[in-house]
């Protein structure tokens, strides 16, 4: 039998999104449910999700009292289901921490309301009377499941045999709060099983607490994996990962190839597959248009589709996109969000060269398709980059991605090789304006070869990032745990 899996996390698409934690949280469980696992979701219940029909609540688990430290909540499950789909989520409704409308919030409660999310989907399980063979937590927000497991319910025999999964998709987001915190996710009576230098240091971190605990920590990518042991990479928390480097696995996101996929996508204005390629002309066209660009450039149209930090490789872009702007017959399309600087430098842009760029803000899920199946290169220029998503949407949509060596992109793009016609993209080393300004330079020059042009195009769209392939990789990891 398939190990039985409770799976926490703070996004799940289509429900809640800031990224890709939310492809990779609806897409894993989809895929292991669909291989024979019992997987359950928990997600919390925010305050802006649109969904399709009515939660139903679950009746052995309404007002369910949790203490935390000096607070009092009370929290109840409700089901729904991803849609077109029989799994079940399980969505954690606690109004006061999650009734609003942001996924993530700045009103000094963030601690309280992941613990909450994390101690519900445990004390559910302890309701349902089901006992996951696995825990799979997601990232700082529900990185305290193992400790939580160890104290709170180390008394429970219904996970006598549960094992822990910590998945890093981010190491730059720690979860780190003042130490009087440690009184609030009542964690005070087990101070000694926290990370001792942080208490000094009068502070507390959920993810390191996770890295404490877990039985096994994946990354989402092996360039990753081995990335985040080097100071350069481990953004403190190196020595740590390296004292657990026996249980480090890294271990690639996939993509949802139901849902990304020019072949069947309804969210473009044409479909296409890489033996007949005229719908993603149509799309090219259809998106240059619907943003009042400049129709017919001679050159490629360039789109991005990111959250607009300096880890994603803005300033980079800045350096390098107003002078390609200026120079040649291109077109750029954005749609980020994020640092109001970058999202002034992208409006400025705008602005500038009237009808060669455009800038959308906000999330449109669709404008993020059309991007990716009407743009002809996709920037992504990060200074370093866990797993990201957009790299293999970009290669399955005949939209050859331009990317910097590091982590997941390392793993999933090769660059193009005019002579041997071998290769998927276009990729630069060093984290430089001269390094991307290369990498569009080899793009430029390809560009203008339509044979190796369309080679480069069938190679990425033959490549296979699917979940089928992944989500194998972590029933085997979940099978030697159990």
């Amino acid at each position: 039998m398939p190990p039985t899996v409770a799976f926490l996390s703070a996004e799940m698409a289509p429900f809640a999104k800031t990224g890709g934690l939310g492809d990779v949280a609806a897409a894993l469980p989809r895929y292991l449910h669909r291989a024979g696992h019992d997987v359950r979701p928990f997600l919390p219940w925010y305050g802006h999700l649109e969904l399709p029909a009515a939660p139903r609540p679950v009746p052995f688990a309404r007002d369910v009292p949790v203490r935390l430290g000096r607070w009092d909540f009370r929290f109840s499950l409700f089901e729904t289901a991803l849609p077109g789909e029989d799994l079940p989520v399980f969505l954690v409704s606690c109004p006061p921490l999650f009734g609003r409308r942001e996924i993530y919030s700045a009103r000094g409660d963030e601690h309280l309301r992941f613990a909450l999310l994390t101690r519900a989907a445990v004390e559910s399980c302890q309701r349902m009377g089901f006992a996951p063979r696995i825990f799979h937590a997601n990232d700082w927000h529900t990185a305290l499941l193992p400790l939580y497991l160890r104290t709170h319910y180390s008394w429970d025999r219904l996970f006598a045999r549960t094992r822990t999964v910590l998945t890093l998709h981010n190491l730059a987001y720690q979860g780190v709060f003042p130490e009087w915190a440690v009184a609030d996710l009542d964690l005070a009576p087990h101070a000694g099983l926290l990370h001792q230098e942080d208490l000094r240091a009068g502070r507390v971190s959920f993810l390191k607490t996770g890295l404490l605990h877990a039985d096994a920590i994946t990354a989402v990518s092996g360039t990753y994996a081995r990335e985040i042991l080097t100071p350069e990479h481990g953004f403190g928390l190196d020595g740590l990962l390296r004292a657990r480097a026996g249980s480090l696995h890294g271990i690639a996101n996939g993509i949802d190839t139901e849902i990304w996929s020019p072949e069947r996508d309804a969210l473009i204005p044409a479909r296409y597959s890489a033996e007949d390629l005229s719908g993603k002309d149509l799309c090219r066209s259809h998106l240059l248009q619907s943003l009042g660009l400049l129709p017919r450039p001679k050159g490629p149209v360039l789109g991005m589709v990111t959250r607009l930090t300096a880890q994603k490789g803005i300033d980079l872009a800045a350096a390098v996109v107003p002078d390609l702007l200026a120079a040649a017959d291109v077109r750029l399309v954005v749609l980020g969000g994020g640092d109001p600087g970058h999202v002034e430098f992208f409006r400025g842009l705008q602005r500038r060269f009237p009808g060669k760029a455009a800038f959308r803000t906000g999330r449109d899920e669709g404008l993020a398709h059309r991007i990716e199946a009407g743009a002809d290169l996709f920037l992504m220029p990060s200074l370093f980059e866990p797993c990201g998503l957009n790299q293999m949407y970009s290669q399955r949509y005949g939209t050859p991605p331009v990317v910097r060596r590091t982590g997941g992109l390392a793993d999933t793009v090769t660059h193009f090789d005019r002579r041997t016609g071998e290769g998927t993209g276009f990729v630069f080393d060093h984290p430089t304006a001269a390094g991307l300004e290369w990498a569009l330079r080899e793009a430029l020059e390809c560009w203008s070869d339509r044979r190796a042009w369309r080679r480069l195009q069938a190679n990425g769209m033959a490549m296979d990032f699917s979940w089928e392939r992944q989500a194998g990789r972590y029933a085997g990891l979940y099978a030697s745990l159990s």
